[in-house]
Parts: C-alpha cells; sequence; structure tokens
C-alpha cells in the first residue's frame, strides 16, 4: 500500500472510531492464524504515546496485522524508537510513518512543571524540555513535541532513502482523546 492509500485507510478507521460504529478490523482467529504462518505486512507504521487512553489499532479500526506500533511515554524518539522505525520502512516496506501526539500528555504536564525527575524517566522529560523550549502552553506544547519527533525521524539516513527511493512519507498527526479525532498536522 503507498503512503496515500494508507492515510487514506487511517482516516477511515479513525472515522469508525469517533462514529463509534463497528470497526472493519480483523481480528479473527484465522486472521492471527495468517499472520503467524506468513508474516506481518503493515501498511503503517505509528508512532503513539505509551498513554493508556491512546489505543492506537482501535483508534484506526486497524485489525492483527495492519498497523506496526511504536509507543513510548511522550511519543519521544530515541535510538530504539529509531531503529524501530528504520525496521519498519526498510524490511516491512511500511510507506507510511505517523507520529501521534496527543492532548492531556502527562509527559508533557511532567515536562511543564518546575521540577527535577529521577530516574530514566528524567530523559524523556529532557527530551520534551529540549523540544518545547520556554512555551508554557500544554497544547502549544504537544504539537511542538510532535514536531520534534518528526524532526528526529527525518534526521536518519535511512529513512530519508526510503523517502526518496520508495515514497515513504513522515506525517504528524495529534490525537484527541476525548472527541477521538485524529487531525494530520
Amino acid at each position: 500500500m503507498d503512503a496515500r492509500s494508507a492515510k487514506a485507510a487511517l482516516i477511515a478507521g479513525n472515522l469508525l472510531y469517533q462514529e463509534e460504529k463497528v470497526s472493519k478490523a480483523d481480528t479473527s482467529t484465522l486472521r492471527r492464524a495468517e499472520t503467524a504462518r506468513t508474516g506481518q505486512k503493515p501498511f503503517a507504521a505509528i508512532v503513539s504515546c505509551s498513554d493508556s487512553r491512546v489505543p492506537v489499532e482501535h483508534i484506526f479500526s486497524a485489525g492483527v496485522g495492519d498497523l506496526f506500533v511504536i509507543r513510548t511515554a511522550g511519543n519521544i524518539i530515541g535510538v530504539h524508537e529509531l531503529g524501530s522505525i528504520e525496521y519498519a520502512v526498510g524490511y516491512l516496506g511500511v510507506k507510511l510513518v505517523v507520529i501521534l501526539g496527543h492532548n492531556g500528555c502527562g509527559a508533557i504536564v511532567e515536562a511543564l512543571r518546575d521540577r527535577q525527575v529521577k530516574g530514566a524517566a528524567a530523559v524523556i522529560i529532557e527530551e520534551i524540555r529540549a523540544a518545547i523550549g520556554s512555551e508554557d502552553s500544554p497544547e502549544k506544547a504537544e504539537v511542538l513535541n510532535t514536531w520534534n519527533s518528526w524532526r528526529q525521524i527525518n534526521r536518519s539516513p535511512l529513512v530519508e532513502q526510503a523517502v526518496q527511493d520508495s515514497g515513504v512519507q513522515i506525517l504528524a498527526a495529534h490525537y484527541d482523546i476525548y472527541s477521538g479525532r485524529v487531525e494530520f498536522l
């Protein structure tokens, strides 16, 4: 599936989710057996926050094997996340990568607070703080952080080559946890 068709499928799936219509997602025993036997062939890779209110496959009405999902607090991109994206693009043939930020992000809220974070979570919060700079609006900070992740992905030589050679697209999007709507930025 090319990037344009993949984006259209995500938009259509998100409309079903927003309208609480019956999903066409195939999660059947047959589909699970088929993907176990023949492997995965996702049509898109989604980088999202680990927030439990951001159920990526549900948001896009996707079934087993449809999406390659990478989740981290604050949807940040580090070496492991970037490696996963390069794998999706280089080995699985994914033509669309979406960075999905969302409102009400706890990692953004924590980054906006003037206090020290301890442990490995501090690396995440510092990455977000660097991305948002002096911004103090949570809504604007969410978008700045999403665009920072987009830039991190686009710095990968392997991704850049896939964009040039294979028509891969890297898009930024924002998910509203209240309405269920995904807006491409």
